[in-house]
């Protein structure tokens, strides 16, 4: 990736993901979204707290975990992105795997959003730790703590890498991109009244 002074969380890429424009209004306009005033994101954000103090010990065994790091800082200097992992788990079988809690329920399919950011969970845990990282985890709470994984493929990691470096570009040379071909997210949107 070229030289760039502009580090982007994976969060960002979420956003960009929902709409290229969010990163639009809230980089170049600076413009927040208030996410703090969202019931979902404060009740996502109980359910992180509350998995960051309870079971400190508990390994998932069934998922052939040996030993796990929590609430994990990781970053790639050279992809400009950093994030926080809910829990890096270290397998018998010498590899690692990002896994996160989500405050909802498993409806028969991982969103690509929730993709995008086990793809560079696994890019930056595979950098930071030297470890090989080739599949991770979602556990579902509102569906009684279901667990399901996903296979990472490098192609998918590659793909995440491109949307991190898409956005970044729209914050880099300020560009007005185009919104999101799925009309049913501006339904809810906290932009759709200056969104033209």
């Amino acid at each position: 990736m070229r030289d760039s002074s502009v580090i982007i969380t994976i969060s960002d890429v979420i956003e960009y993901l929902f709409c290229p424009r969010f990163i639009y209004f809230i980089y170049c306009l600076d413009i927040p979204q208030h996410e703090e005033k969202r019931f979902k994101v404060l009740k996502g954000r109980d359910v992180h707290e509350i998995r960051r103090i309870t079971n400190t010990s508990y390994l998932r065994k069934k998922l052939g975990c040996i030993s796990k790091e929590r609430n994990v800082f990781v970053a790639s200097k050279e992809n400009h992105i950093k994030g926080i992992v809910d829990e890096v788990l270290f397998l018998e079988d010498g590899t690692a795997a990002p896994l996160e809690y989500k405050f909802a329920e498993y409806k028969d399919k991982i969103y690509m959003t929730h993709k995008y950011q086990l793809y560079l969970q696994a890019l930056m845990i595979s950098e930071n730790y030297d470890v090989e990282v080739n599949k991770a985890y979602i556990c579902y709470t509102r569906s009684n703590n279901m667990v399901k994984s996903i296979k990472i493929e490098p192609d998918d990691v590659d793909e995440a890498i491109k949307v991190a470096k898409k956005t970044i570009d729209i914050i880099e040379k300020g560009v007005y991109p185009k919104a999101t071909k799925y009309k049913s997210k501006c339904i809810d949107c906290c932009y759709r009244n200056i969104c033209v």
